[in-house]
């Protein structure tokens, strides 16, 4: 391995970073991160922080995830790969798929479609939407509606129905029949409602507008985060979701739930729309279904949408969507461990606990930094604050200023991920009550510095 003089010295200068501009990962080189222990990593210098950031929502066991680890290192002796596309299968993918059929059960989920990654799933799960009401005869059906400040990945589909336009403004133009409705947002939104509970019905009316306005006849499907997540952490009001399924069921539009963030206990719950009390179409995962160890996803179909499909007798229910690295036999491995440990710690319940006092300790930030315009959570490891200038205008805060936040947090304990003019929180879900109280004094020494 190449000391860190060569590291440094060549930091930025052959990568390009995503979600980062070239020039600015070369003016200002990113931390360089080089070892894990628990919750913490450890960048170049041997300093170590708390990771806040969880990798990136998918560390949920941390990286001293052992039976994980064991598992990839026996499969890469044992089948190290081998497609399952027609004709060929592999046992970890037979029982992997019993595992998630058994785990998404009160989702009402029964079957597995396995990808690479995030926006990979969903891809394809927007691709079976079209194709579910073609084989049922209704073909017309090939727009998507989503949540402005809703992200679904990076693919031409997935970046056609998000709704941040960070994400699409240099791509554009995108795949047509994508439509957004607002989010339920109470911090800033169109209708300057801040009462949850107003605002979610609000941004039904919209949808419900919306697919008259479109003709529920054109349109596939409605896919949304149970949480938004990289937009920001906005948790909508508890009455949005099921408000949401039940549009969808009165349209005949398919629900996507997507996911790659909330599925595998994030949330508290196992599922972000078992959170809120629904049943969705199909639903997104990835991320965490192998803590971040080994690229891999699968989309969870419901038993209704799956009988489409395989009672189809045209030929119109044959799939043509699939990836290389599909089923691959060390990520399901990786997958088999990582479910039967996240269900032995019981996840779930810490990541209630711990996200109870992160979300109370932010709550007391803001009340001591004028620099905290809003903060959001509630539910689960998954907080955001989000930083003003200017708290009667909500004036976004600069780019200098919350990186200098950021600067002095890393260097006080705890790594904390910068979107825009927000803080998002997103740790591994085995933390401890003395590393959220490493996280909390080390952004408030963050906000200190920057007021």
């Amino acid at each position: 391995m190449k000391d860190s003089n060569f590291l440094k010295e060549n930091n930025a200068r052959h990568v390009w970073h995503p979600m980062a501009h070239p020039a600015d990962s070369q003016n200002n080189p990113p931390d360089i991160i080089v070892g894990g222990e628990g919750v913490e990593i450890i960048d170049v210098d041997g300093h170590k922080t708390v990771d806040a950031v969880g990798g990136l929502w998918n560390v949920n066991l941390g990286y001293s995830c052992n039976p994980v680890k064991e598992a990839i290192a026996a499969q890469l002796d044992k089948l190290p790969y081998y497609s399952i596309f027609r004709g060929t299968s592999n046992d970890n993918v037979i029982e992997l798929s019993w595992m998630l059929k058994e785990f998404f059960a009160p989702d009402g989920l029964s079957r597995a479609f396995f990808t690479s990654g995030g926006s990979d799933s969903v891809e394809i799960a927007l691709r079976l939407a079209r194709q579910y009401h073609k084989i049922r005869g209704e073909g017309g059906r090939v727009k998507y509606l989503s949540l402005k400040k809703g992200y679904h990945g990076t693919h031409t589909l997935g970046a056609s129905v998000n709704g941040n336009a960070n994400f699409r403004t240099q791509y554009e133009p995108l795949m047509p029949g994508c439509f957004h409705i607002p989010a339920p947002y109470p911090y800033r939104n169109p209708f300057n409602e801040t009462d949850p509970v107003k605002l979610a019905q609000l941004c039904l009316a919209a949808l419900e507008d919306e697919i008259k306005f479109q003709g529920a006849e054109t349109i596939a499907a409605f896919i949304m985060e149970p949480v938004l997540g990289a937009g920001g952490v906005m948790p909508p009001h508890e009455s949005f979701m099921p408000g949401v399924r039940d549009i969808c069921s009165k349209y005949g539009i398919l629900l996507i739930a997507d996911e790659v963030i909330t599925a595998f206990g994030r949330t508290g719950d196992w599922s972000g729309s078992r959170h809120w009390g629904v049943q969705p179409d199909m639903m997104c995962t990835a991320k965490a279904i192998t803590n971040g160890y080994f690229p891999f996803g699968a989309v969870m179909i419901s038993d209704g949408v799956a009988d489409v499909f395989e009672s189809d007798t045209s030929g119109k229910g044959a799939i043509g969507s699939g990836y290389t690295y599909s089923g691959h036999p060390v990520g399901a491995a990786a997958a088999i461990a990582c479910l039967q440990e996240t269900q032995r710690l019981n996840v779930t319940d810490n990541a209630a606990a711990r996200g109870k006092q992160l979300f109370e300790g932010l709550l007391a930030l803001q009340e001591k930094h004028e620099l905290v315009g809003d903060v959001r959570g509630g539910h689960g490891l998954m907080c955001a604050l989000e930083l003003v200038s200017d708290r009667n205008n909500k004036t976004p805060i600069d780019k200098k200023t919350i990186g200098q936040v950021h600067r002095t947090a890393y260097e006080s304990g705890a790594m904390v991920r910068v979107s825009g003019n927000n803080i998002i929180l997103s740790p591994p879900l085995i933390l401890s009550e003395t590393n959220v109280a490493t996280i909390l004094t080390s952004l408030d020494k963050g906000l200190e510095s920057a007021a």
